[in-house]
């Protein structure tokens, strides 16, 4: 029987992350309003390659034997198989074949465990894990509302009106339900909320190290109004373009950094969105994950095959974990899958320099706290800040944070991490890994 090979990182980028910009909103912001996820997607695949080439002339991106995508909603320019589209797109190696992956919140993040465990059973000894979102485009749930009889329409099975499936809700309802579960107050989760911006906010004025890991998006902007109708150029008279580059995440409110008291009176004043204030609603906009756009990539490789090409990487992964939870409360199954991924490490929490847990809500990442026994602010939580900061553009963001979890580890010699993401109807995910 072969040995298994060490996966290693040896490349990993990300885009800026642009505020949701959907039109039923009303709201012109959003930096990729008029970008497609495709070019998104591209950006990221072409830099991870060129990057890599950068270091190494050697590289050979033929080499590169699969590329698998989180996307949760695959239609219109996410559909189709996206991976290989942006592949073609990106005029990369038409030897690499592509794949796009769904768990949900875990997508990206299944993406990269997909790719490594390939590699460490010797499946290729290069791949690409990539993930892509535009909530602005297509909002969380939208492939589901489609029919090929009625367009628009969901044809779900008669089961969907049997226990437990009718008993599902919304996971900002779940949200509620894990603080009132183990007694979380409004203020612990504004805290941590406020803490999360914090932490972004020096991340990202850390110019030097912010840029290891984002890529800058060109991309040619054609000017729409809120009904997606062109805005014409009054000196021409054609649709109003221009080319534009975002360099920067559009989402980290610096004010909580620059001005805590003026801050904490924004989060703390926001009310409940999914049970009033006067149920005792607790989940608000401020300790809630945004509603964005983005997308990364990471490029794995075999040990074995960096150091032939002389490749320094970044970290090494360790191993992998997937659970499956109680699906109403949805959002704990990463507790079980974090312990299967410490126990397959053979390390315990106490071991880990960094915890990385998706900040889909406040509540369930106190809840991590809680059952493994580390404080609601420990300094190894997300300390380049999480989703409730810069953002759950949801198939991108296991790449995402995984991205800024071994940068973080690279860059400041710590060793170990882990992180664990929850996912819609009660998916859990979790990967440890080694800063190098």
């Amino acid at each position: 029987m072969k040995e298994l090979k060490e996966c290693v990182v040896v490349e990993a980028v990300r885009t800026p992350v642009g505020k949701s910009g959907r039109s039923q909103m009303k709201k012109l912001g959003g930096a990729y309003r008029e970008c497609s996820a495709q070019d998104l997607l591209v950006t990221v695949l072409k830099a991870v390659v060129d990057r890599t080439k950068e270091k190494c002339p050697d590289f050979d991106p033929k080499e590169i034997e699969d590329c698998h995508v989180g996307c949760l909603s695959q239609y219109g320019e996410q559909g189709g198989n996206v991976a290989r589209i942006a592949l073609l797109l990106a005029g990369l190696p038409d030897e690499i074949a592509g794949a796009t992956v769904n768990r949900y919140c875990n997508a990206g993040l299944q993406a990269i465990n997909t790719c490594a465990n390939a590699i460490r059973v010797g499946d290729g000894d290069i791949h690409i894990a990539a993930g892509v979102e535009s909530m602005t485009h297509y909002s969380m749930g939208s492939d589901m509302f489609l029919s090929p009889k009625k367009p628009g329409a969901m044809m779900m099975s008669a089961g969907w009106n049997n226990e437990p499936m009718r008993s599902i809700v919304p996971q900002g309802v779940s949200s509620e339900m894990i603080s009132d579960k183990f007694g979380f107050t409004r203020e612990e989760l504004d805290k941590f909320g406020m803490w999360s911006h914090q932490k972004a906010t020096k991340a990202m004025r850390n110019e030097e190290e912010y840029k290891k890991r984002i890529v800058p998006v060109t991309y040619t902007r054609k000017y729409t109004d809120e009904n997606m109708k062109p805005i014409k150029d009054e000196s021409t008279g054609k649709q109003k373009v221009e080319e534009v580059t975002i360099s920067k995440d559009q989402t980290v409110r610096e004010v909580y950094l620059d001005d805590p008291e003026r801050g904490w009176e924004m989060v703390s004043s926001l009310q409940p969105v999914f049970r009033p204030l006067k149920k005792g609603g607790k989940t608000t906009a401020g300790n809630s994950s945004q509603i964005v756009d983005g997308a990364a990539a990471t490029l794995l490789m075999s040990r074995e095959k960096a150091d032939e090409l002389g490749l320094k990487p970044i970290a090494r992964i360790l191993s992998t974990a997937v659970a499956g939870g109680e699906p109403i409360i949805m959002l704990l199954a990463p507790i079980p899958a974090m312990q299967k991924a410490l126990d397959r490490a053979e390390l315990t929490v106490d071991d880990m320099d960094v915890i990385e847990p998706n900040e889909a809500f406040a509540s369930p990442c106190l809840a991590f706290a809680k059952h493994f026994g580390y404080d609601f602010d420990d300094p190894r939580v997300n300390p380049t800040g999480g989703a409730i900061a810069i953002g759950h553009p949801i198939g991108a963001s296991g790449v995402i944070y995984f991205d800024e979890m071994v940068h973080y580890l690279h860059n400041n010699n710590k060793k170990y991490g882990v992180q664990l993401m929850c996912g819609g109807f009660g998916v859990g995910i979790a990967t440890v890994v080694e800063g190098l």
